[in-house]
């Protein structure tokens, strides 16, 4: 099956897809002997020889992970500020992974991690439907209308949000608990969502991907999935 260029070399470890289409324009890439500079050519890596400044790569395996990720630190490959990214925390991983989706610097919790682009793919595309449940520590006790606002979908920056499943799990003095699940994938959506209703979140954790759930693992620490674990994300 024919892949575009780019992808194959970042599915073999070498790099992003974005780095790759540099490595490909500066001629640092050739397929069988022939040097390509045009990134959207596409060839079967089961077929083709395809070299990186002249060693051949080979496909990875594909690795599936479940991080609790900590607050503190970004969910991209790099960061120009120099903050703390979550494969620091994967230190001694022979295969360059990737974040399924995002959490911001400030949230926490369950994140999953792969170089397998295809089911990163089915995970994020809202046809698919993946659920994502959230815990948010909200200001405040929201009245259940807001609640129901929030449920049926509210206009965020010019564009509704799909209905949410909420429930209240705790209230405290001057605080509420709740339970968030969508299957968007917005950027801060959760504490837009709530900022809009005048409850800002003070701590937000997922702690689930369908039906895989966080369960006791702690912050800072992974796990490997089995295929048992990815069938839980689509249901």
């Amino acid at each position: 099956m024919e892949e575009r260029l780019q992808k194959i070399i970042a599915h073999a470890g070498i790099c992003s897809r974005r780095k790759a289409e540099v490595y490909i324009a500066n001629g640092r890439v050739a397929v069988n002997g022939k040097t390509i500079t045009q990134p959207g050519v596409k060839v079967d890596p089961e077929q083709a020889t395809i070299t990186v400044d002249g060693k051949t790569i080979h496909r990875e395996k594909a690795v599936y992970i479940l991080l609790n990720k900590p607050v503190g630190y970004v969910t991209t490959m790099d960061d120009p500020q120099g903050r703390p990214i979550v494969t620091d925390l994967l230190p001694n991983m022979d295969n360059r992974v990737f974040p399924v989706g995002r959490l911001d610097l400030d949230s926490e919790g369950a994140l999953i991690l792969t170089n397998d682009g295809n089911l990163a793919n089915r995970v994020l595309h809202p046809r698919n439907e993946v659920n994502k449940t959230y815990e948010a520590l909200v200001r405040g006790i929201p009245k259940p209308g807001n609640l129901h606002r929030l449920e049926q979908g509210i206009e965020l920056e010019g564009l509704k949000t799909w209905p949410a499943k909420l429930r209240v799990l705790r209230r405290t003095k001057g605080t509420a608990l709740i339970e968030v699940v969508i299957h968007e994938g917005k950027k801060r959506q959760v504490r837009k969502m709530f900022q809009a209703i005048g409850h800002p979140v003070l701590q937000l954790k997922r702690t689930a991907y369908g039906k895989l759930k966080l369960g006791s693992l702690e912050p800072g620490k992974h796990r490997y999935l089995t295929q048992k674990d990815l069938k839980k994300l689509f249901f």
